[in-house]
């Protein structure tokens, strides 16, 4: 046995003994059953599904025809606006507002960014999305055939007969037309499908963006999610993801980084968050065992995740960590190209350079970054002045080991370089897509006619002057949560060089040598060999006086 683990096995036993008596506790065993609803009307027997229908809207007036106030929850959720002003930070977010929402910018960009609204024929982010409630897309959520889907450069639209030539699903499939009747008359409520076409495949391809949600969890066994697996309790995401007038508990702009009520699954208990917490209680682990016990203290400090995700992008499917724009415009012989210089696991080559985006680099089974996080997210806008000489954060995450609100957590890093206004040392917005213009990028490859128009469009002051400055982006990480036996194990962070190696303010037993854990434990130790020696001694004196008296 080395030496670190030697002292870190003696230094744990020292923390447990000292830990349990205060934190002994009631826990469950964290199982959980699926649960399903069943509808009480089937909607295949409805006369007024029993047409055909020409277009999504026409579906989507049948259905407020019953569902009265269903057009009008839709329609204030975030999903639908886009736009989340932030209750701490006063901060106008949302995928209609950041400069940077992941793949670039919505604005100047709408019909292939806005092919994932929840909604039909959103076409200039400045005037907001439609204010028909027919706009509002039920399908996409509720089709149960799993032949819906939304063209990816239509604002929404479903693909309908006839389908352009070479048309693109936003899941990057070959378009086909869709039944919007069939589709009408099987509605239910929403399975991963529904909700992994845009979250799955957001960014520009499965599993780019947020690098724990993609089609590996559509089929899912244990080893890559035990809480979808198929094998397992095969949670749909509205399982976790709570719905109450169709607004959605989670939220990446506001997260619940610490949730202090957790209610175990109590019949009747609150069920207004996403959280490991409000399933599993506030002490998850058996308290039967000293190790259970000092697990169940560490909720204070690190979050669920953070031993539970020991890795994301699992069962095969890469995820995106690093987008060079600086270097998108190559050209070969006066056309644009790709190269695909990375082989997933399950034999897919992927794009490492595209003429239209840069270059790109990916992985699989990605170790986390770790930080403490308070659930406050703070986004760089427009309006903010950059240093460009360091990484600019692209949003910054705020906590400290000194914060009660705050947890250790995990995220993806994203690493990238963007464009930015070299005299007004702010973000600019550019104009990607539009096959029908001359200042789009996509179009002709120039980067100074593509910012100007974009700025120009959304009203931004700019010099006119542009470069690319490198940038950090951080997504927390919630999904992709591995078997019990696969959590980390106490060296995993108790170490020298252990996962949480860089993480600095705070002292960490066998990490950080000889700290007051050290030191305590040491002279426990000595004690034991002082009292093991003296005891041997005072033995041998008696045993050889006995021997001389006889």
């Amino acid at each position: 046995m080395g030496k670190n683990a030697l002292w870190f096995r003696t230094l744990s036993f020292v923390g447990l003994a000292f830990f349990a008596v205060t934190s002994l506790a009631c826990a469950q065993d964290g199982k959980s059953a699926a649960v399903t609803s069943g509808s009480t009307a089937d909607h295949s027997t409805f006369e007024a599904l029993k047409r055909a229908f020409g277009s999504g809207p026409e579906v989507t007036q049948a259905c407020l025809a019953c569902h009265t106030e269903a057009g009008k929850q839709v329609m204030s959720s975030i999903h639908w606006t886009w736009h989340y002003p932030h209750p701490t930070t006063g901060q106008e977010l949302g995928k209609s507002r950041v400069i940077n929402a992941f793949c670039g910018n919505v604005a100047t960009n709408e019909t292939r960014c806005t092919s994932c609204h929840a909604g039909y024929g959103w076409e200039k982010v400045q005037d907001g999305p439609p204010k028909d409630q027919t706009s509002v897309d039920c399908l996409i959520c509720h089709d149960r055939t799993g032949t819906y889907t939304k063209l990816d450069n239509k604002a929404g639209q479903p693909p309908l007969s006839p389908v352009p030539p070479n048309a693109m699903t936003i899941t990057g499939a070959p378009a086909v037309p869709v039944d919007l009747a069939a589709a009408a008359r099987s509605v239910g409520l929403p399975a991963r499908e529904n909700c992994g076409q845009c979250h799955f495949y957001g960014g520009g391809g499965d599993n780019v963006k947020h690098g724990d949600l993609s089609s590996a969890l559509l089929a899912a066994d244990k080893s890559i999610d035990v809480h979808m697996a198929k094998d397992g309790p095969n949670f749909t995401c509205s399982t976790c993801h709570v719905s109450n007038q169709h607004v959605l508990a989670g939220s990446r702009y506001f997260v619940n980084a610490h949730d202090t009520k957790g209610t175990a699954g109590k019949p009747g208990a609150r069920r207004d968050v996403a959280t490991c917490e409000s399933c599993h209680g506030t002490t998850p682990h058996r308290a039967t065992s000293l190790i259970g016990m000092k697990l169940n203290d560490h909720v204070d400090k690190v979050a669920c995740q953070t031993c539970h995700i020991p890795e994301f992008a699992k069962g095969g499917v890469a995820t995106k960590t690093k987008w060079d724009w600086s270097t998108a415009g190559k050209l070969k012989d006066g056309k644009p190209y790709h190269e695909d210089a990375f082989v997933q696991s399950d034999g897919k080559r992927l794009h490492t350079y595209l003429s239209t985006k840069g270059d790109f680099e990916w992985a699989e089974n990605v170790v986390p970054h770790y930080a403490w996080f308070d659930g406050q997210v703070r986004y760089t806008t427009t309006e903010d002045k950059i240093d460009p000489s360091g990484v600019v954060e692209v949003n910054r995450i705020s906590g400290s080991p000194d914060d009660p609100a705050s947890r250790i957590w995990p995220f993806k890093r994203m690493e990238g370089r963007q464009a930015y206004d070299v005299k007004l040392r702010n973000f600019v917005y550019n104009h990607v897509y539009g096959p029908e213009t001359d200042t789009a990028f996509w179009t002709n490859f120039d980067w100074a006619k593509s910012i100007k128009a974009a700025m120009d469009q959304t009203g931004q002051p700019y010099s006119g002057e542009f470069d690319f400055v490198d940038t950090y982006m951080y997504w927390p990480i919630t999904h992709m949560v591995a078997p019990k036996e696969s959590a980390l194990e106490c060296q995993s962070c108790h170490s020298k060089d252990g996962r949480l190696a860089t993480l600095a303010g705070f002292y960490m037993p066998g990490r950080d040598p000889f700290g007051i854990v050290d030191k305590l434990g040491l002279g426990i130790l000595g004690l034991v060999l002082l009292g093991v020696f003296g005891h041997g001694a005072l033995r041998l004196m008696t045993s050889r006086g006995r021997a001389h008296h006889g």
